[in-house]
């Protein structure tokens, strides 16, 4: 099980002249910080599938960022097996594959190379990598380009092979931010058949996403983020019921409510 409880974090403001209108107008903005997350909590079970929604802005990559050992929370825990791993990152970054909004690959490295070097890095053996690159390239569908150098590849191309790097030493949690973003709907389709998969070997998956079609197809679970504070959480069922089993309903249900507390404060103060 990997429980998340009170995520925070911020970040100094070096020069607030340079903040456009609606980043002033922020709630989250603090004398000279930013408080991108303020009160996060969630938990997943093994073998589900997350579907973490929110405004653009609203905190999601900073959390999953946070997950991920990339950085480092100013408040709360993350327990992975009732071990909390933000205490040592190390064995973190061995449980968890992350897919970051950037597929950050080596342009000069083939999609092979780029999946072994990280595989190894990982401690990994040479024959276990190789059996892993084949059977990787075969869920993800990059045989016909996994030995081009990737300064050369497509946005899905990039993609996949980012996510086989993430998950090359079967972590215990796959974070992905956005798989499917820029993808057109062949190569969509594949990244979510290969969550789908992950998800039936019992390996729990959080992952942000603007499509609600995807959450519908994919998750047992729904967290929604809006100014940093985790606003829903609950089964996809008790997500739908909100609104009339609309998902988009739904979530604009939850971002509505958001605001008009927001008002509120603002009023009462």
């Amino acid at each position: 099980m990997i429980e998340i409880k009170q995520l925070a974090k911020k970040f100094a403001v070096e020069n607030p002249k340079k903040l456009s209108e609606q980043e002033k107008k922020d709630p989250r903005l603090k004398g000279r910080f930013f408080h991108s997350v303020k009160d996060v909590s969630f938990s997943c079970n093994k073998g589900q599938v997350l579907g973490l929604l929110g405004p653009n802005g609203a905190g999601k990559t900073t959390t999953l960022r946070m997950l991920s050992t990339a950085l480092k929370p100013d408040a709360g825990s993350v327990m992975i097996g009732g071990e909390n791993v933000l205490e040592n990152p190390i064995i973190a970054r061995r449980k968890i594959g992350f897919l970051s909004g950037t597929t950050g690959l080596y342009g000069r490295l083939t999609g092979r190379e780029n999946i072994h070097y990280f595989a190894q890095l990982h401690g990994m053996q040479a024959e276990a990598i190789e059996n892993k690159i084949q059977e990787l390239a075969d869920l993800l569908d990059m045989h016909s380009f996994l030995d081009r150098r990737s300064e050369n590849f497509s946005t899905g191309m990039k993609q996949k092979t980012a996510i086989a790097r993430a998950v090359v030493h079967d972590p215990e949690l796959v974070i992905l931010d956005e798989p499917t973003t820029g993808l057109d709907i062949m190569a969509a389709q594949t990244v979510l058949d290969f969550i789908q998969g992950l998800k039936q070997k019992g390996t729990p998956v959080i992952f942000s996403t603007h499509h609600l079609d995807e959450v519908q197809e994919l998750c047992e679970k729904v967290v929604v983020i809006d100014q940093g504070i985790s606003k829903f959480d609950g089964d996809i069922a008790a997500f739908k019921a909100m609104a009339d089993n609309s998902l988009n309903r739904s979530f604009m249900s939850i971002i509505n409510q958001s605001k008009q507390g927001e008002q509120g404060e603002v009023s009462c103060g």
